[in-house]
């Protein structure tokens, strides 16, 4: 074989890599998104669908149906409501809940943390690690599998983690890392 095709190890190299996903990929998800997105479905199913097939019904018995506006926007949007449907079933039936109270209290990072960090530049960051389906960037939540979320995950208040990002490697140290509190039902779910 050629050498320019061979990879040549570095234990450099093998330091800079993100941390292995899991072994499995499990869709790991709060008991609060889990409900959120059965909730949409249920929404979907029960009432949202009904009125479009209703729309669609109507506009279909008014007769010519190549200029019906309702009619061909009503099939669209039950086509999108179809698709919205089996994903959400497809992602409820993967889901694995995982409550993040029953770490309240650790100071090591698990899924459903809320974590304080400082890079390098001074700069103090908070994230909330959450599960693909939930996580909103825009309220300070990551994905689990993102690359923040992994270089964080298994760490300690205190640790500092070596983040690997496009523009070079990013030292980050754990400043602080919460959990809600436990509620009464939530105590016996995981």
């Amino acid at each position: 074989m050629n050498k320019a095709f061979t990879k040549e190890t570095d234990a450099d190299e093998e330091e800079l890599q993100l941390p292995p996903l899991p072994v499995g990929g499990k869709n790991y998800i709060t008991p609060q998104g889990y409900q959120r997105l059965r909730t949409e479905l249920l929404d979907l199913i029960d009432n949202e669908r009904p009125k479009i097939v209703e729309i669609v019904h109507w506009a279909a018995s008014n007769g010519d149906r190549s200029e019906n506006g309702d009619y061909h926007y009503g099939k669209k949007r039950l086509r999108e409501i179809d698709r919205r449907i089996r994903f959400l079933t497809k992602r409820l039936e993967i889901a694995e809940i995982s409550n993040p109270s029953l770490h309240h209290g650790s100071d090591q990072v698990f899924f459903g943390a809320t974590v304080t960090y400082v890079d390098e530049n001074g700069s103090e960051r908070c994230v909330t690690i959450l599960g693909i389906d939930e996580a909103d960037s825009a309220q300070g939540q990551v994905s689990w599998i993102s690359p923040v979320a992994r270089t964080l995950l298994k760490s300690r208040v205190g640790d500092e983690v070596n983040l690997v990002t496009p523009q070079g490697v990013q030292v980050l140290e754990v400043l602080k890392v919460s959990y809600p509190a436990p509620t009464g039902a939530a105590q016996h779910t995981q």
